[in-house]
């Protein structure tokens, strides 16, 4: 026994120390103090189910954490669906016994109200973490605050605004992260106070998506164990300061979509430990540096849309654990078949496109097994695409457009055992070629994944290829500005998920086929669901200059564009079928007979051009039921009789009506008068049943526009305040549809290419 019992003890002195959590919620209860403020705090929120805070020990409940002594020390309820009763955050809320409290989480909630203000903070003496993110809170950063403990502030994605004062930081020694990303703070960037203050501890800055404005002032190198520093996304300019080459254990950089000018410097090199290096869309000028090579851990260089010069570094190729490298949108030079791109075995994204680049296309670049998306597009590149192209198994983007590349047959023969394409773009990349259906490929394999192609501005001979019917994913076709004779094939009807066509400015003829009306994606709302709408490996831009807008295939509305072409014959009337068609251009052929009343039945339609052909007889009052009309033009055609009343037309340039002798009507000058007593009874008869029916669409447009606000606030605006799930996905709703009509206004102005590849 002499024995025994001392090891008992030495086991039992393990036991506690191996499992001090376990030990201290089943023997210490909670200060019952604190127990009070938390069911005090719970009276506050609003969540459901609520929250299961009934045991009588509160070290147990959900979201608690204890320490031995009983003392709360961690309040975690992220992603709760908690609320605040009444909506607005309290000037004072009953936490101050919480005196031992070093981590509180409250964040992916819905609290709501300005922190300003509240003396929420004041008892947290012993805080070290606290994350309020994604939340509804505003106002300016809380003055309560205490910094003297905290090492991680974590208040993104809210709509906090204002300016950061320096003194804030004045006491944060410990501070290691601070966030404040998404939301609407002012002023200049206090990354300096916070080098001064917290140096050298902070390893995290992020101040991205914001309205920081001016320069960002020297102190960054004073931050010696800085990792991350993010400011994207703001009003920043002027230079980089010249002391961020000080931190030399930075590991990303990212300061995209901002003003900064000026060059990168040499000294760069100094940051070897940088992974990710992301400058795009500033204005950013001259060389890359000679020594960029020495980044040998950099996994993502971003520098696309800026004014960058010069040749690439042949160093670059010594970056050999790059991921991403883009350039696009930038004014590069040289031969690009000088660089060894079979050191980069980690790339799987390669953006070079929009300089001013020479060669072929390097062959060394086929070494890069991994490659998912190459952009070469809008460069001097001349020459053909070499057999080796099939070694990249991943490649599903694919853009050349706008080079001089030869033998398109053989080129279309090579992408056709690609079997992971998604995205190939070859528009003015082979000129005054031939499309050719013989060319062995009628049962190929490839291509079974492709989504986009474009082959347009290419001034191609030949009829369309029937090859295109055997691309079942085809969702996006382009093969405008070509020399393309015979007629539109009736199978192109059936190709099931063919949204958007461009067949513009070719020499078609024959007749609209009846089976284009019938495709699946554009005649019901069940079929046009169908299929995902992933994103692509590299982004799309605007169709003219260096436009940082980019899209993806949601941006494309279902449209038909067969303008510029000799088609004749009338409109087939099952054109009425395609009820989720956007825009259709039959402008300049030689289409003839009335206008289908059918055509009405397109409720989505947004631009309609119907002219410079041969069009007849009145044009169908039912277009006024068209709603969403935004374009419509029928001039140079030979239509008669009164423009139908609506709320759209008459707010139309009478350049839409023009060249049609015997139409009449605003917004035309000319009045219809009548010819003779039958002529004046028929048009007087007309003209009442058009007030008539004009007057009873104004009763029902103020009556729907009632009816919707009541439906639309109790209906909408109440489930948005309430549901934080259905506001999310609104908000995102939001910004899909400010990309569609970014691509409306691009597409008015620049035309029918709208995008550049």
């Amino acid at each position: 026994m002499i024995v025994l019992i001392p090891i008992a003890h030495t086991f039992l002195f393990f036991l506690f120390f191996i499992f001090p959590s376990n030990v201290s919620t089943n023997v210490h209860a909670c200060n019952q103090r604190e127990r009070s403020s938390l069911l005090s705090f719970a009276l506050t929120l609003s969540k459901s189910p609520p929250l299961n805070w009934t045991a009588a020990n509160c070290c147990h409940w959900e979201g608690i954490t204890c320490d031995l002594a009983g003392s709360v020390t961690h309040l975690s309820l992220p992603s709760k669906e908690i609320k605040l009763k009444g909506g607005v955050f309290p000037s004072s809320i009953s936490l101050q016994n919480l005196t031992h409290l070093s981590h509180l989480n409250l964040s992916h909630n819905s609290l709501y109200g300005s922190l300003d203000q509240t003396a929420f903070f004041l008892s947290f003496n012993n805080l070290e973490i606290l994350d309020l993110s994604c939340n509804l809170l505003f106002g300016g950063l809380p003055f309560s605050l205490p910094f003297t403990h905290i090492r991680t502030l974590d208040l993104s994605n809210n709509h906090f605004h204002g300016a950061i004062p320096s003194s804030t930081f004045q006491q944060a020694w410990n501070l290691t992260s601070f966030n404040v990303s998404n939301n609407s703070f002012t002023g200049s960037i206090p990354s300096s106070y916070i080098c001064l203050h917290s140096n050298p501890l902070v390893k995290q800055l992020d101040f991205s998506f914001n309205k920081f404005n001016g320069n960002i002032s020297p102190g960054l190198g004073k931050c010696s164990n800085l990792k991350v520093f993010r400011a994207g996304h703001n009003n920043l300019s002027g230079l980089l300061p010249e002391d961020i080459y000080n931190a030399t254990k930075l590991e990303e950089i990212a300061l995209p979509l901002n003003s900064l000018y000026g060059t990168i410097s040499e000294r760069i090199a100094n940051l070897s430990h940088l992974k990710i290096l992301g400058l795009n869309s500033n204005k950013l000028s001259g060389v890359l540096p000679a020594g960029i090579g020495k980044l040998s851990n950099l996994q993502l260089m971003l520098l696309d849309f800026n004014s960058l010069e010069g040749s690439l570094p042949p160093s670059l190729m010594n970056c050999t654990n790059l991921v991403e490298l883009r350039l696009t949108f930038n004014s590069l030079k040289g031969d690009i078949t000088k660089l060894n791109f079979s050191e980069l075995s980690q790339l799987t994204k390669l953006d070079l496109g929009d300089n001013y680049l020479t060669g072929v296309m390097p062959t060394s670049l086929y070494s890069c097994k991994l490659l998912k998306a190459i952009r070469l597009s809008d460069n001097n590149l001349e020459g053909q695409i070499q057999p080796e192209i099939l070694s990249l198994k991943s490649l599903s983007f694919l853009s050349l457009s706008t080079n001089r590349l030869t033998n398109m047959t053989r080129a279309m023969k090579l992408f056709m055992r690609c079997r992971s394409l998604e995205f190939l773009a070859l528009g003015s990349a082979f000129v005054d070629e031939e499309t050719r259906a013989d060319v062995g490929i009628v049962d190929f394999g490839g291509l079974q994944n492709l989504r986009f192609l474009d082959l347009g501005y290419c001034h191609l001979t030949g009829e369309i290829p029937i090859w295109l019917s055997k691309l079942k994913k085809l969702g996006i076709l382009y093969m405008d500005h070509n020399k393309i004779t015979g007629s539109i094939p009736s199978w192109l009807g059936t190709l099931p998920m063919l949204i958007y066509m461009n067949l513009g400015s070719n020499l078609i003829s024959g007749e609209f086929p009846k089976a284009l009306c019938r495709l699946p994606k554009l005649v019901t709302a069940w079929t046009a669901a169908r299929g995902d709408d992933n994103d692509l490996e590299l982004p799309i831009y605007g169709s003219q200059g260096k436009l940082s807008v980019q899209y993806t295939f949601s941006f494309f509305a279902p449209e038909i564009y067969v303008g510029n072409n000799a088609i004749n014959g009338s409109i087939p009337f099952e054109i009425g079928q395609l009820q989720l068609l956007h825009a259709l251009y039959l402008n300049n052929n030689n289409f003839s007979g009335r206008i289908p009343e059918q055509i009405s039945n397109l409720k989505n339609l947004e631009e309609l051009d119907l002219s410079r052909n041969q069009f007849t007889g009145n044009i169908p009052s039912s277009i006024t039921r068209l709603n969403f009309l935004s374009f419509f033009n029928v001039s140079y055609n030979n239509l008669a009789g009164l423009i139908p009343r609506g709320t759209q037309l008459q707010l139309l340039n009478a350049s839409a009506f023009e060249g049609n002798p015997k139409l009449c009507g605003t917004p035309l000058p000319n009045e219809c008068q009548p010819n003779n007593g039958n002529d004046n009874a028929d048009i007087k008869t007309s003209q009442d049943n058009t007030v008539d029916e004009h007057q009873s669409q104004i009763l029902w447009f103020y009556t729907s526009t009632v009816l919707g606000f009541i439906v639309g606030f109790w209906g909408v605006c109440c489930p948005l305040v309430l549901n934080k799930k259905w506001r999310y996905g609104y908000f995102k709703f939001l910004d899909s549809a400010q990309d569609r009509l970014q691509g409306m206004i691009i597409a008015r102005v620049y035309g029918n290419r709208r995008l550049i590849n």
